[in-house]
């Protein structure tokens, strides 16, 4: 492999890992096997509380990173239905509970039918979206009032894998910069309730599947036994 010219390696990240933090470790770890620092960037952000698929481009492969963040990703994504959390995952605990009994298999599988297609979607204010410059996380994790603006996106396939009332498991399929944790807020306010997001799990971005992608811990051994060219 060589590192200079660009390779495109595909990790399975960890959770509570941030994409940087990820990015900076195999940085290091590749920079430390050549004897100098070596160009890296990823392709498409991973909250910390989510795990999966994240490519990392290296040398003049991250001229790739656009194209790359344009590919299908597909996601495992488990809702809790009845509550919300201000940042609609498990990073914040439940602020509001909502009934579920109402909520029916039936129910969900017309409500899903609504999010297929080209749909508009507020992002999350605790996103790295930027308002006059500043990460909106930033502005929310001050206490400040964030106004996003919707972001028109396609969502190919929603698939109900499981449902056990207030917990539901779906598979997603969409386009670049769809949020689920958004899609979590906003299914659970289309079923006339609340939802949040308890676990994510992106599993491909276009022909990239997490069952081929190198585990973090396993990465200072795989780099111990692939072929490395040291030259430009």
């Amino acid at each position: 492999m060589n590192f200079y010219t660009g390779e495109i390696i595909s990790f399975d990240k960890p959770i509570e890992w941030t994409s940087f933090g990820l990015v900076a470790r195999v940085r290091r770890l590749i920079s430390e096997k050549l004897g100098t620092k070596i160009k890296i960037g990823h392709a498409g952000t991973l909250d910390p509380l989510a795990t999966g698929v994240l490519l990392l481009c290296t040398g003049k492969a991250t001229k790739r990173i656009e194209e790359l963040q344009n590919h299908t990703k597909e996601y495992i994504a488990t809702l809790k239905l009845g509550a919300t959390t201000a940042s609609f995952d498990m990073e914040h605990p439940e602020d509001a509970t909502y009934p579920t009994d109402h909520i029916t298999p039936e129910l969900v599988d017309e409500v899903m039918g609504r999010f297929v297609g080209r749909i508009e979607q507020i992002p999350p204010a605790y996103s790295a979206c930027k308002i006059k410059g500043t990460r909106a996380f930033d502005l929310a994790r001050r206490g400040e009032d964030v106004k996003l603006k919707p972001k028109t996106l396609v969502i190919d396939e929603i698939e109900v894998l499981s449902f056990d009332n207030p917990m539901l498991t779906i598979r997603v399929v969409c386009s670049k910069g769809t949020y689920i944790r958004a899609l979590a807020r906003d299914i659970g306010k289309a079923l006339g309730s609340g939802a949040y997001l308890t676990s994510l799990r992106r599993t491909r971005i276009g022909d990239y599947r997490v069952e081929d992608s190198i585990a973090l811990d396993d990465f200072a051994l795989w780099l111990d036994n692939i072929d490395i060219e040291t030259e430009t």
